[in-house]
């Protein structure tokens, strides 16, 4: 990995951008993840023709890969305030809310870019990340990204409390809600149901800080981006559990939104709506019957 980064490291940003890029478009059609993304995009967005449905995924996995290649060079993405634009209404919702918010953004473009964006308003989140199985790994790539944030805390079972504190003493968080957690609510996503991070929403309503999606677009292909955001509403009524579903539906609502406008950018991979493969159930009960 440390060689990969130097090599990584080595190149300007927009030829690593563009090369890894190019070789994940090549290597990721082979494995699994393609059939997965096709049947996720088919089912999502019935609209698209075949070939409308291979280019969007062809251009995701371009994407992936030039996140890969960026996150070596995240330091240089801070450092040069041209390869980030913020939205007007974003840079002033950053410095309203620099005190206390609840940002929730999306695996969409370079999702991690909106630290970066962040920080040049004076906003120093706390943020969950999922550790990496190789232990030295996930060190070094803890120590490489944690300048970025005010803290960068490994995902736990004592997660939530550690966030609930922090919000509630007026600090500031930063997560992504776009996963599905088994845990979660059901809310309905491009039409299906979804299991959904709820945390997001039961943060902001037992904190009373605003909660905002945060969404990353890439400009042009290349290593630049722009950032916007939307408030969205925690309603506050006698009925706390109902208020989190809807506060997290309307989050979904707004993801889906930024999904369709640019649905290339966003990775179609994840396992959202736990769609059963029906192929695979019958395998596994003839398997089963034998």
């Amino acid at each position: 990995m440390r060689v990969l980064a130097c090599i990584v490291r080595l190149m300007p940003i927009d030829v690593a951008s563009v090369v890894f890029g190019r070789i994940w478009a090549l290597l990721a059609p082979m494995t699994r993840r393609q059939q997965r993304a096709d049947r996720h995009l088919a089912l999502a967005m019935p609209e698209l023709s075949a070939d409308e449905r291979a280019r969007i995924i062809h251009e995701m996995w371009m994407n992936y890969g030039r996140v890969m290649a960026e996150t070596f060079h995240l330091d240089h993405l801070s450092e040069d305030v041209t390869r980030v634009q913020v939205e007007p209404v974003t840079a002033d919702t950053f410095i309203r809310v620099e005190k206390q918010a609840v940002f929730v953004s999306l695996h969409m473009a370079n999702w991690e870019v909106a630290i970066v964006a962040g920080r040049n308003y004076g906003v120093r989140p706390t943020s969950v990340y999922q550790a990496i199985q190789n232990p030295l790994i996930d060190a070094w790539l803890w120590r490489m990204r944690r300048p970025l944030y005010g803290a960068l805390l490994a995902k736990s079972p004592h997660i939530a409390r550690s966030l609930l504190a922090g919000i509630k003493r007026g600090g500031t968080i930063a997560v992504l809600g776009d996963l599905r957690e088994a845990a979660g609510v059901e809310v309905p996503f491009f039409g299906m149901p979804a299991l959904a991070n709820s945390f997001p929403a039961v943060l902001a309503r037992s904190s009373g800080a605003p909660l905002v999606a945060v969404r990353v677009r890439r400009l042009d292909g290349g290593a630049r981006f722009l950032i916007d955001s939307a408030p969205i509403e925690v309603p506050e009524t006698a009925d706390r559990q109902a208020d989190i579903v809807a506060a997290t539906a309307a989050l979904h609502q707004q993801f889906e939104t930024w999904i369709r406008e640019n649905p290339e950018q966003w990775m179609w991979t994840h396992r959202k709506w736990a769609i059963k493969h029906p192929k695979r159930g019958v395998q596994r009960r003839a398997a089963a019957q034998s």
